[in-house]
């Protein structure tokens, strides 16, 4: 099956104030309902406490990252649906429990991972 990401900002729920609580709750429950469907991968949001690094092949450390990821962050989820409207349907959840939108993105399947 394919893999999708789903993801938001953290931009996207700064204004949420009182309602973050209940979204949290609400959130979990469509994990927890993707864990029960089998579509559930990994999920998660990004620590920006630790900035990005660069890693070489000789494993050495440069801090930064390119210049196109600059501003990755935010929560993130990976689902593994059978199909592209299935995963419209659990991106369209998470949105109405995080009560921002969603971006939905394919990943290209290797079929040698």
């Amino acid at each position: 099956m394919p893999k999708f990401l789903i993801s938001f900002p953290s931009s996207a729920m700064a204004g949420l104030g009182e309602d973050l609580e209940a979204a949290a709750v609400d959130s979990h429950a469509v994990v927890l309902d993707a864990k029960r469907a089998g579509v559930w991968v990994f999920g998660g949001a990004i620590d920006e406490s630790f900035p990005p690094v660069l890693v070489e092949e000789d494993r050495a450390v440069t801090r930064g990252t390119y210049p196109e990821t600059a501003n990755i962050e935010g929560g993130y989820a990976i689902i593994d649906a059978p199909t592209f409207e299935e995963a419209l349907s659990w991106a369209a959840r998470i949105a109405k429990a995080c009560r921002c939108p969603q971006e939905l993105r394919v990943f290209h399947d290797d079929p040698q991972a």
